[in-house]
């Protein structure tokens, strides 16, 4: 069941779509983070500014190198320690669509660990845009039964994965790295 889910989500982020699935952390809407107007589509569901930037989700390192100018040692170290999921805020983003790289530069990255994000991301063979599946302001759902149907009802496809989990799920730990290497810790 999960492979079919992959496949089906991985058609509607080739078409320019917005899906809705379960992450690492708790469910994200997402979409191809090299497409500006399906980022933008984004923005509109969440009705939230276009100057707030989100995060994306990578399957390895070495893509890592592909969208950021520069992998400081100190965050390769960083995550093969991490125990829990864990956002770096990485300086020189490039190769990504404009509007999803913060003014100053930097984007959000995550090199998941979660089996239906590393094969959607490989069958892509693109980072994913994976932001809460709330309105801008709102609480983020911790599970599926909590996300608001206005989103269910704008998104092109609802994954059918991981729906009747309850434990709740929490955010990733995020850390900003500078161009220097130097991490400041943004949220445990």
């Amino acid at each position: 069941m999960m492979i079919e889910e992959v496949r089906k989500a991985a058609r509607v982020i080739h078409d320019g779509g917005i899906i809705l699935y379960p992450t690492d952390t708790i469910w994200g809407i997402g979409c191809d983070a090299v497409n500006r107007e399906a980022v933008e589509k984004i923005y509109r569901i969440k009705q939230r500014a276009d100057n707030q930037s989100m995060l994306i989700l990578m399957c390895s390192m070495a893509m890592l190198g592909h969208y950021v100018a520069k992998v400081p040692p100190q965050a390769r170290e960083m995550l093969a320690s991490v125990t829990k999921p864990t956002t770096i805020i990485y300086p020189g983003a490039r190769n990504l669509a404009s509007n999803l790289i913060g003014t100053d530069g930097s984007i959000g990255i995550r090199i998941t660990a979660d089996s239906f994000c590393r094969q959607l991301i490989e069958i892509t063979g693109t980072p994913i845009v994976s932001t809460s599946a709330n309105i801008s302001g709102e609480p983020s759902p911790s599970l599926f039964t909590e996300i608001d149907p206005s989103i269910l009802e704008k998104v092109d496809y609802v994954v059918q994965w991981r729906q009747e989990e309850t434990r709740p799920a929490l955010p990733s730990a995020i850390i900003r790295i500078d161009e220097s290497g130097y991490p400041t810790i943004i949220r445990h």
